[in-house]
């Protein structure tokens, strides 16, 4: 009996499988093209924007515009000036403390007493009065922010630490009280201190999903392992912190009084600092006697040949400082390397943006591309306009430590409300255009976003209320 061969009954038809495979191929080679134009759209509209730019240069209408060359000017003359006056005495201290926080303080005692589990009270307590002891402007707190909030602290305490740096300075408020009056102030000082916790706790709450990596990690940690004595830290943070303020210490308005006093005495200070630093460089980090003693021994050369050049004996100090600690194999050479990272990620995108606000708004008396007058119109009287653009204005000026004063009388004199007053002085020591490039290296553009926006809002806020009320008396 012969048996026939029955046909196959196929569930799929023919070619399916060859089809589906095709396809499968089809649908990963443009999900790999979708994915590649995500990454890539960025670099490539930054190509066409710059290429544009150039394709369409008005090198004619440049030549012949005063207002653009004055503004081409005024950038250059803004970042010598910020080269020669805050790179040296402020920028570099704050990189060696940072450097000294990422090395000489553990993961566990930041995340302890800064971390998103520790107690609120103490956290924000520590951050929204920290100013007081750092006389430092919107740039040179960024590297102490960066140095604490990648060491584990909670975005909320990290971000009223930073507010606060800048803005709660209290030979700044005492000038503000002198100059402009005791209102003024006053105001400034009890905005600042609530300002730098209402923005830390509201950071803290818009991005608290993202900070339950940091819960986790916090929940696993045991007692801190110091590597020596609190006591030691404590002592080697002050002579740090004391160099950075007393090397940037500001002239006062009269040539009287103990501010002046001090003024006066700030190398000599300055210098008992370093002398300090220099016993801890040999007694707790184990540099060489002899190397520290020479350092030490040219440096005091160079400030009696020079007296009148401080700068040629502390830059000498610094490159000293970097030569020990940068060839040293153990911690103080984890403690250079660590200062160094901080520097190239932060100090080229600082000067970039001094550049861009020179160009934009000038020094203080001086026209760039945005006329001052126009400021000075715009901030009049006390209406919601006028304390939302002085804060903005303020936000995005840069002031160095102490300028925001005079400015501020110059504007007052030319009709500038009492309220847009409030509202420049809260918004402008906190935030520059150069410290929003470097906040946003550092946390990212949303973060940097929100952050700005709280800055302004509250300011804007604060000014339209201060201003109400002083219109009543």
């Amino acid at each position: 009996m012969s048996c026939r061969k029955l046909p196959t009954i196929l569930p799929f038809p023919p070619g399916f499988f060859y089809t589906s495979k095709l396809r499968k191929i089809a649908r990963s080679k443009h999900m790999r093209i979708s994915t590649f134009w995500q990454e890539q759209w960025q670099p490539l509209a930054f190509i066409i924007a710059i290429f544009l730019l150039c394709f369409y240069l008005p090198v004619e209408a440049i030549q012949q515009s005063e207002r653009l060359q004055n503004a081409f000017w005024e950038s250059l003359y803004l970042v010598r000036w910020y080269a020669q006056e805050h790179v040296l005495l402020c920028l570099i201290p704050a990189f060696f403390i940072a450097g000294a926080i990422a090395v000489f303080i553990s993961q566990d005692s930041v995340m302890k007493y800064l971390g998103v589990k520790a107690n609120p009270w103490l956290a924000y307590g520590v951050a929204s009065v920290s100013g007081t002891i750092l006389a430092v402007c919107s740039c040179t707190v960024l590297p102490l922010f960066a140095g604490i909030y990648r060491m584990g602290a909670g975005l909320g305490p990290a971000i009223a630490f930073l507010y606060s740096g800048p803005a709660i300075n209290v030979l700044a408020i005492i000038l503000t009280a002198r100059v402009l009056g005791w209102q003024l102030g006053l105001a400034r000082a009890i905005c600042a201190i609530i300002f730098s916790i209402i923005i830390g706790l509201s950071m803290q709450w818009f991005f608290r999903h993202e900070e339950i990596e940091k819960v986790k990690a916090a929940s696993l940690l045991s007692e801190p392992e110091e590597t020596r004595p609190l006591w030691q830290n404590a002592v080697f943070f002050a002579v740090l912190v004391g160099i950075l303020v007393f090397a940037n210490w500001s002239p006062p308005d009269v040539n009287t009084g103990l501010w002046y006093l001090i003024y006066s005495l700030k190398w000599w200070i300055t210098g008992l600092f370093g002398i300090a630093l220099a016993a801890i460089l040999v007694a707790w980090l184990n540099l060489n006697l002899g190397k520290v003693l020479l350092i030490g021994a040219v440096t005091v050369v160079l400030s009696l040949q020079f007296h009148q050049y401080p700068l040629i004996a502390f830059s000498f100090a610094v490159v000293g400082l970097s030569w020990l600690t940068s060839t040293d194999k153990n911690e103080a050479g984890e403690w250079f390397e660590s200062s160094w990272d901080y520097a190239k990620q932060i100090l080229p995108l600082l000067l970039l943006g001094v550049l861009i606000a020179g160009a934009l708004l000038g020094r203080p008396g001086q026209e760039a591309l945005i006329p001052s007058q126009w400021v000075a119109t715009a901030v009049g009287g006390n209406s919601i306009w006028a304390n939302f653009f002085a804060a903005i204005a303020g936000a995005f000026m840069y002031f160095a430590t102490l300028t925001e004063v005079p400015i501020l009388q110059g504007l007052i004199g030319n009709g500038m409300g009492d309220g847009p007053a409030l509202a420049l002085l809260l918004a402008g020591p906190a935030l520059s255009l150069p410290n929003m490039l470097v906040i946003r290296n550092i946390i990212g553009t949303q973060k940097t976003v929100v952050f700005v926006a709280l800055v302004v809002a509250m300011a804007t806020i604060s000014g339209i209320i201060y201003g109400g009320i002083m219109a009543m008396f």
